[in-house]
């Protein structure tokens, strides 16, 4: 008996992922915070295929326990680093913060050195962005040449109104920071895709924070979304390196389902395969 193995199709050419003028075959952007050890992170990093990281620039955070750096983990050859603004609670502080970043990669010699991930949040129970010191801070880092990619929160309207402010990619979350609840509200991601992208398609929009399993990530990529952030849901994850394969393959995944179309919603059923011309088969006969 002989066995016919399948043929393996030769896998769609994607599109890069386009941020202002960088060009990203990977559509997930990996954070390097709360990893047991910096051994652990750099090999999630490597499993997840990202080629931007993001790193929270607040001092006490480039270094470990062990006063470890944390650029002594990452290859600067490989990976474009995006600092971010976490902990911020004003724009003041924000752009404060986005400028000690920008120091920072210029000393590094990164060339991602002259954009930021912006948050500017409004309590710390929640996490949720300040929508005014958001606006206020994007408004600021612009004028000082920065290019921002913005987290902000689900609703349509402040997103657009963050965009028109200048930033060069908006970051509608998911659900709240790390708490892994996955996209909770897909119409308000889709309407803020509607209304980003309707003077410029290729104006990119990354779902930001929530993310808790693999499915969330295919989720937001179905949903039409240009990439996915993500840290808590990988670094916390019982096997890190494992998440972080199930994340690059649901990332490729999503987009591509979402690339060939998705069929259309029914409420009744459709057979699969053709009833005119088939074979009756009457009892008894």
């Amino acid at each position: 008996m002989s066995i016919i193995e399948p043929k393996n199709p030769t896998t769609p050419t994607m599109e890069p992922m386009r941020i202002g003028n960088r060009c990203f075959e990977s559509r997930l952007l990996v954070g390097t915070g709360k990893y047991a050890t910096m051994d652990l992170m750099q090999a999630a990093l490597d499993a997840s295929g990202t080629q931007v990281v993001t790193v929270a620039v607040r001092r006490e955070r480039l270094f470990n326990d062990q006063g470890q750096s944390l650029f002594e983990f990452l290859d600067l050859d490989r990976y474009t680093v995006l600092p971010n603004t976490a902990g911020c609670f004003s724009a003041a502080d924000a752009v404060r913060v986005a400028r000690l970043g920008r120091e920072l990669l210029e000393q590094a010699g990164n060339p991602g050195a002259s954009w930021v991930k912006l948050e500017v949040l409004g309590d710390t129970k929640t996490l949720l962005p300040d929508p005014v010191g958001t606006l206020k801070a994007v408004e600021e880092l612009v004028k000082d040449g920065f290019e921002v990619m913005c987290y902000t929160s689900d609703d349509p309207i402040s997103a657009v109104r963050i965009q028109e402010a200048g930033a060069s990619c908006v970051m509608p979350a998911g659900s709240p920071i790390g708490s892994g609840q996955g996209v909770l509200n897909q119409n308000n991601i889709v309407l803020c895709l509607e209304l980003l992208k309707a003077n410029d398609p290729a104006y990119p929009v990354i779902v930001d924070a929530g993310v808790g399993a693999a499915s969330d990530v295919a989720l937001a990529m179905e949903l039409g979304a240009d990439g996915v952030l993500l840290n808590t849901a990988i670094a916390g994850a019982r096997d890190p390196v494992t998440m972080a394969h199930a994340m690059r393959h649901a990332a490729l995944a999503g987009r591509q389902s979402y690339l060939a179309g998705r069929i259309q919603k029914k409420r009744y059923a459709t057979a699969s395969s053709p009833i005119e011309g088939a074979i009756s088969y009457i009892p008894g006969e």
